[in-house]
C-alpha cells in the first residue's frame, strides 16, 4: 500500500469514526429519566461501530507515520497502542451497559446502574485518550505529514483530558460536570474528541492529493 492508500485509509476511517460518535452522543440526552432500552442500544452499537472505524484510524495512522518518517515509527506505534487500549477500554464499558439493560426487565440508566464503568469512561479513558493525543502531537509536530494545527490542538486536548483524570474523587451524579460520570468528564469529552478526529480525518484524507508535500516536509522534519 502506498503513502496515498495510507492517507486515505487514515482520513476515511477518521471521518467514519467520527461520524458515528457525532450521532452517538446526543442520544444520551433525549431522555431525562431512565431511558428505553432501544435508545441505550442503538447508542452503544453506534457507539461500537465508531470504536471500528477507531481501530482502523490508529492502525492506519502508525502506517503513515513510519512511511513519512521511519525515524518516528516508534511514536506512531505508542499512538497506535494507547489508541487501541482507549478503545478496548470503552467497548467493555460498551458491553457492560448492553449486558446490564438486555439482563434487567424494567428501564434503567446506565450511566448510573452500572457502577462497573464509571471510571472505564471516566479516568481510565482520559488518561489513555491525554496519551493517545499527546503522540499524534509529537508525531505530526516532528514529522509535518499534517499541518500544524493539528499537532497543536491535540496537545491541547492531551491537556484537558488529563484535567479530568482526578474526576473519580468527585461522586457519581452525571448531571454534575465534574464527576466520575459526569458530563463534563464523559459526553462533553466525546464531543469534543468527535470533532477533532472528524476535523483530523477531513485533512488527512485530503492530503493524499498531495503526497510528495508530505514527503518533503517529513524529510524536513527529521533534520
Amino acid at each position: 500500500m502506498n503513502e496515498t492508500l495510507v492517507r486515505r485509509l487514515t482520513g476515511g476511517a477518521g471521518i467514519a469514526a467520527a461520524a458515528a460518535l457525532i450521532v452517538e452522543v446526543p442520544l444520551y440526552f433525549v431522555y431525562s429519566g431512565p431511558p428505553p432500552d432501544s435508545n441505550v442500544l442503538a447508542r452503544l452499537l453506534i457507539g461500537i461501530v465508531a470504536l471500528a472505524f477507531l481501530v482502523v484510524f490508529v492502525t492506519a495512522f502508525r502506517e503513515l507515520v513510519g512511511r513519512v518518517s521511519p525515524a518516528h515509527e516508534w511514536v506512531g506505534s505508542l499512538a497506535f497502542a494507547t489508541g487501541l487500549v482507549y478503545a478496548t477500554i470503552t467497548l467493555v464499558s460498551h458491553g457492560l451497559e448492553a449486558g446490564a439493560v438486555i439482563a434487567t426487565d424494567h428501564p434503567i440508566d446506565p450511566t448510573i446502574d452500572v457502577s462497573g464503568t464509571y471510571i472505564l469512561y471516566g479516568s481510565i479513558s482520559r488518561l489513555m485518550l491525554a496519551c493517545f493525543l499527546t503522540a499524534v502531537g509529537y508525531a505530526v509536530s516532528r514529522t509535518r505529514l499534517l499541518p500544524r494545527w493539528t499537532g497543536r490542538s491535540a496537545y491541547a486536548l492531551a491537556v484537558v483530558n488529563l484535567a479530568f483524570v482526578p474526576s473519580l474523587f468527585f461522586g457519581n451524579t452525571p448531571a454534575d460536570f465534574y464527576a466520575a460520570n459526569g458530563w463534563g468528564t464523559t459526553a462533553l469529552m466525546g464531543a469534543v474528541l468527535s470533532y477533532w478526529l472528524l476535523a483530523l480525518g477531513i485533512c488527512a484524507y485530503r492530503s493524499a492529493a498531495r503526497p510528495a508535500v508530505g514527503q518533503r516536509a517529513g524529510a524536513g522534519g527529521m533534520l
